[in-house]
């Protein structure tokens, strides 16, 4: 494989069934807070992975008291598991960036505590990393909602500064993400623990490693994303409209593209009519429409906001298709 450095595209020029010649020790970061059962799946999910190299799991225990049974390996064991509290902001991205201090591999992955990762993941992700030279990789994924399965895979064109400004990449989920770690606390920057809540802190790393260098894409699913009620942001309302505000005000980028920012403005109709803020909610979905009347996330609002149907509705129905609003 070899990125086009004019395009950043990823192109293919090896088997990624080969096994990789560079083997680094990868440092998996799994932020958990009381989901015992979900936890100990996603775990062995990371041990099971075909990898030739180390791998060392480190599970973030975010305002919650650790569970010491999951320790397991020696320090020079090819894999092994420990725990650690979040020493840093309450939170996601405070969990996150603890488990990044405790890490001790060349690479560093995400892993959601309610997600599985696919046995050739990590095996993939490092084979195009040393072909493509690229500091992150990311893969597709398959959705979990309601007995169904969904797959949802980027193109490698999607993961460019410009379409990520103007569609939340979805696909590229965090839990697909493996970046050199050099990378991570150097040029990328770590996870950002001033977004109000962590809501869409995976949205903001991203944009900054677009930023910094080309994204090398597996297009395959290598996850499986476990879509329940329980990860809904439907009582949150108030938080995300403050975190697409300060990501507004940090990236200007968001703002330059009228599709882009038409997709932000009609999250916010959207979650000030799951408020029952009616009026602030038609305001926003027509200035939505304004500036781009394909965003369909506008009307979905204005439907919620006359009480023609649910906000949780609204939302089971988007995620039964694998998308979010």
């Amino acid at each position: 494989m070899s990125v086009d450095e004019a395009t950043g595209r990823t192109e293919q020029v090896t088997s990624d069934t080969d096994s990789p010649a560079w083997l680094p020790p990868v440092s998996v970061v799994i932020a958990t807070r009381e989901r015992p059962e979900l936890l100990r799946r996603a775990v062995q999910a990371v041990l099971d992975q075909e990898y030739a190299g180390s791998i060392e799991c480190v599970v973030v225990f975010d305002q919650a008291p650790m569970d010491a049974s999951l320790v397991s390996g020696t320090l020079d064991a090819p894999r092994r598991v420990m725990v650690v509290p979040n020493t840093r902001t309450p939170g996601l991205a405070g969990a996150r960036n603890s488990g990044i201090d405790a890490s001790t591999g060349e690479l560093v992955a995400f892993c959601d505590d309610d997600d599985e990762w696919l046995p050739q993941k990590l095996r993939i992700q490092v084979a195009y990393l040393a072909a493509t030279g690229a500091d992150v990789a990311v893969s597709g994924i398959e959705v979990h909602y309601d007995q169904k399965v969904i797959p949802r895979v980027p193109r490698v064109e999607d993961l460019s500064l410009a379409k990520l400004a103007r569609r939340r990449i979805m696909e590229a989920h965090p839990s697909t993400v493996v970046v050199r770690a050099e990378a991570l606390r150097e040029r990328i920057g770590l996870v950002d623990e001033e977004i109000p809540g962590s809501y869409g802190e995976d949205f903001d790393w991203i944009l900054r490693a677009a930023q910094a260098g080309p994204i090398a894409v597996v297009e395959r699913p290598l996850v499986k994303v476990m879509w329940g009620r329980q990860s809904f942001f439907n009582r949150r309302w108030e938080t995300i409209i403050e975190s697409i505000d300060y990501g507004l005000a940090k990236h200007p980028i968001l703002s330059a593209d009228p599709r882009g920012l038409a997709r932000l403005q009609g999250r916010k109709a959207f979650a000030y009519a799951a408020l029952g803020q009616s009026r602030n909610a038609l305001a926003w979905a027509v200035r939505t429409i304004r500036l781009s009347w394909r965003e369909q996330r506008a009307y979905v609002a204005i439907v919620v906001a006359l009480r023609i149907v649910s906000a949780d509705r609204a939302l089971r129905l988007a995620h039964s298709v694998g998308r979010g609003i």
